[in-house]
């Protein structure tokens, strides 16, 4: 952790709904003019797209059936945790950009599925990490430890697999059955690399449909905002305001001292409302250090 460059990361699993989530910091840090050093997760996997295909089938080869973008083995867990210890050391550090489409490489004049150079950040008053792994921990490395504000976006699983889905299907031109084929593969990696993140966030934020989810592969929508309730984890309930919060978001309670519920539609208020005190006060403190 760094009070002169703080972290911020936001974890979770494919399909969790983590680049909405970001959208949402976006907005808060143009509104309170805070330059953030934006970090995509899929820039520090190992394999561009035609070796990761390569990789996947020398795996199943060789017997390892479990080789996924979850897992150690097909990413640069070191590097991303060499970027956050420079970052908060110096304010800087190393990163790339991975180009997932034909808009994303053009400026680049390379092709979709590939990594632009490495470089040196800009300089910035925060870092910003969203992906999959901005919590993890092995005995290797230990990403988590230089994060100031980590928050888990963890929709019941159910509701991650149709969102999933959805979005495959809809923006890969993948069909329910390879993405179904994906999410098995991946089980065994999101057991042990996904899931112990969220013991680590400060915040988690997980989206719980009211309407039946039952067999997620043949669910023809997505539950709505108005069909989900959003379940809202402080791991230090200490210093928040639960009073207000209950006060600005309609229909809201707490479930435990250390969990407020609220409906789905107010999923982008409640973080307005969490986040921008808690990132201004990081911007503050980066900004009162360096002026004395």
């Amino acid at each position: 952790m760094s009070a002169k460059h703080p972290i911020i990361a936001i974890t979770g699993s494919s399909g969790a709904g983590t680049t909405s989530v970001t959208r949402t910091f976006e907005n808060i840090f143009r509104r309170e003019g805070v330059a953030a050093a934006v970090i995509e997760g899929d820039s520090f996997h190992r394999h561009d797209r035609q070796a990761m295909k390569a990789a996947m089938a020398e795996a199943e080869k060789n017997d390892q059936p479990h080789f996924s973008h979850f897992g150690e083995d097909a990413n640069l867990f070191g590097e991303l945790q060499e970027l956050f210890r420079s970052y908060g050391e110096t304010g800087t550090g190393q990163s790339r950009k991975y180009l997932h489409n034909d808009e994303e490489a053009a400026p680049y004049q390379q092709p979709p599925g590939t990594f632009t150079a490495w470089e040196p950040l800009p300089r910035s008053d925060l870092l910003f990490y969203e992906g999959l792994h901005g919590g993890v921990t092995t005995d290797k490395v230990d990403v988590a430890r230089f994060v100031d504000l980590l928050i888990g976006v963890v929709p019941v699983i159910n509701l991650e697999w149709i969102q999933k889905i959805h979005r495959d299907r809809s923006t890969r031109g993948y069909s329910t059955e390879a993405v179904t084929d994906v999410i098995l593969r991946r089980m065994h990696e999101y057991v042990h690399y996904i899931c112990p993140q969220f013991t680590r966030t400060h915040i988690n934020f997980q989206r719980v449909p009211v309407v039946d989810t039952s067999d997620p592969f043949i669910a023809r929508t997505i539950p709505t905002a108005d069909e989900s309730l959003v379940v809202i984890r402080f791991a230090n309930p200490r210093g928040f305001d639960f009073p207000y919060l209950l006060s600005m978001l309609h229909d809201s309670w707490m479930s435990r001292a250390n969990t407020l519920v609220v409906p789905g539609g107010k999923m982008e208020l409640a973080m307005q409302l969490i986040f921008t005190p808690m990132i201004m006060r990081l911007v503050e403190r980066r900004r009162n250090l360096l002026a004395a």
